[in-house]
């Protein structure tokens, strides 16, 4: 594929995002590109919402994998583009859009130039939540066609087009999802000794969940604890029965994981006797860390500077979450970041990255899967 065709392909995924394991149109339109592909050495299944693609090898002595994921966000877009999503409400606004047209143009290369090494393409559905890499990684189908190693982009905001960024070891940070409900007893506004008000309750628990991060977690390690929403009640002079806050951990090791959800645990034990009334906890989506193999990390460094064509950068980890590292969890392999450029970060609304990197990231990767 030439840079238009990949430019065009972006703009057609970005004009339908779904959601996890709702990417029935998006798992079409990568079907419909990948069967205009030459079929030789192709073999092509689907999983879920998801598509698993086996390159065979002319002399293979090894297998390895390509993953990228394939979902939107719940995000109502506003970047005024001509190819504006036409799903109201939903938006790639984290790059998936370019990872999927970055993989179908390492894809349609190999298709016509059989590569030396079996390859499989991963288009992994759910990475958003709630999770599609560890169900895809134990399906029968992926067991079947298993790599040696894998690897995976993101694509960086922060970083102009033209770089590379990655690390050995931890990457992106063990991540878990926090919905928690709290029931009392509601009542007029003029009558508060007769209820039990939830609003309070809630707020007096935000308050104390500042203090998990500043004095149960060692300082030499790092983490993260963000209510993004609190909600409660329904009219100004009810005492509000029912409240619920939502909201995200994030950990650079999985023992200040489990920490952090035990002292949680421990204060909602507390509220429950505090201001008598019943809470229920809910982590949704746990993502493991990503932690980039050694030996794999060190060699694409050395293959990326002996290319000379890209900025490398050895980065620091980051909080951000990625279900790809239930795949590093059991097979070698590495993720980096792939420089975009754009005035806006992932998740925004206005994420605007520049298409330019997606030509470099396919030639960078059909190189080293070569």
């Amino acid at each position: 594929m030439d840079e238009q065709q990949l430019f065009e392909l972006r703009r057609a995924l970005h004009q339908i995002p779904e959601l996890g394991f709702q990417e029935k149109k998006t798992q079409e339109r990568l079907l419909t590109e990948i069967s205009k592909l030459p079929q030789t050495h192709l073999e092509v299944q689907t999983w879920e919402t998801g598509v698993l693609v086996r390159v065979q090898g002319s002399n293979p002595t090894e297998t390895i994998g390509y993953r990228a994921d394939i979902d939107g966000l719940p995000i109502k877009e506003e970047t005024g583009f001509p190819f504006t999503s036409q799903h109201d409400g939903k938006m790639h606004a984290c790059g998936h859009d370019f990872h999927m047209t970055i993989a179908i143009g390492v894809l349609s290369f190999f298709a016509s130039q059989q590569p030396e090494n079996n390859l499989v393409f991963v288009f992994q559905p759910a990475e958003e939540g709630p999770g599609g890499a560890k169900p895809m990684l134990e399906s029968e189908l992926f067991q079947a066609w298993r790599p040696d190693k894998m690897i995976a982009l993101h694509i960086a905001p922060e970083y102009e087009v033209g770089t590379i960024a990655t690390r050995p070891g931890l990457l992106f940070a063990n991540t878990s999802e926090l919905f928690i409900d709290f029931y009392g007893k509601g009542g007029h506004a003029a009558t508060p000794h007769q209820a039990n008000d939830m609003v309070v309750a809630a707020s007096h628990f935000v308050t104390q969940l500042q203090t998990i991060v500043s004095r149960n977690v060692s300082p030499l390690d790092s983490a993260v604890v963000t209510i993004g929403t609190i909600s409660g009640g329904t009219k100004q002079n009810i005492i509000a029965e029912h409240a619920r806050v939502e909201g995200t951990i994030r950990t650079l090791s999985q023992t200040s994981m489990q920490q952090v959800k035990e002292r949680i645990e421990s204060l909602l034990s507390g509220m429950e006797v505090s201001f008598s009334c019943e809470t229920k906890l809910d982590y949704g989506a746990n993502y493991l860390q990503v932690y980039n193999h050694e030996e794999e990390t060190n060699a694409f460094l050395q293959y990326l500077e002996d290319r000379g064509d890209v900025d490398v950068v050895v980065c620091r980890e980051a909080m951000t979450g990625e279900d790809f590292g239930y795949f590093l969890d059991e097979i070698p392999g590495l993720m980096f970041w792939l420089g975009v450029h754009s005035e806006y970060g992932l998740h925004s609304s206005k994420l605007d990255p520049q298409e330019e990197a997606i030509s470099q990231a396919v030639k960078v990767l059909t190189g080293y899967l070569s």
